[in-house]
């Protein structure tokens, strides 16, 4: 899994909804197109205020890093899952998938590196539809030739819908239905 420890921001997000004429739940006086996202690398749930008279879309990708932002005005800020519109909360699985599979070499990685947590459980099975047979088949066929595609993943393992598996885990996470996060940064 890669990681980026000289940058805590994101640079990219992708739009989960937005309200035209709102105002900031988390920054006072903040009002305008308040932009519900998700950020690409950390997965982190953020608020975001677009620039006036610009058109967004859900699901569409924007840039929000520090220099030369064209749609986004500010990052206001973190917030959870519990503060998102119903709308946000609909488009966040089907907008993580998208995440998933645009990124697909960084979560393959994860299969081909994740390590044992403890002498019964192994880091794989906290992937929903992961058990103790598919978790065993992906750890022999890794060893023989690290994964290079979820297809590759699929036909060698029979592990189907890698990228859902893993949307499904990263949607608990943000939900916080789980004990510890393996992809969302807490």
């Amino acid at each position: 899994m890669e990681t980026y420890p000289h940058r805590k921001f994101e640079e990219y997000a992708y739009i989960l909804d937005y309200i035209q004429n709102s105002k900031s739940s988390i920054v006072r006086m903040r009002e305008g197109t308040i932009i519900h996202a998700i950020g690409e690398v950390h997965l982190t749930i953020l608020e975001l205020l677009g620039m006036n008279r610009e058109k967004f879309s859900i699901g569409e990708r924007v840039y929000i890093g520090k220099d030369g932002r064209a749609k986004i005005l500010s990052v206001l800020g973190r917030i959870d899952y519990s503060h998102l519109t119903q709308t946000a909360k609909n488009e966040l699985p089907s907008v993580i998938e998208k995440i998933v599979s645009v990124n697909e070499s960084r979560f393959v990685d994860y299969f081909n590196s994740a390590q044992p947590m403890t002498p019964r459980v192994h880091s794989l099975e906290l992937i929903p539809g992961i058990g103790k047979t598919y978790m065993k088949s992906i750890l022999v066929e890794r060893d023989k030739k690290k994964f290079s595609s979820f297809m590759d993943l699929q036909s060698r393992t029979g592990l189907r819908d890698a990228p859902k598996h893993i949307a499904k885990r990263i949607f608990d996470e943000i939900a916080g239905e789980t004990r510890m996060n393996v992809f969302v940064r807490k």
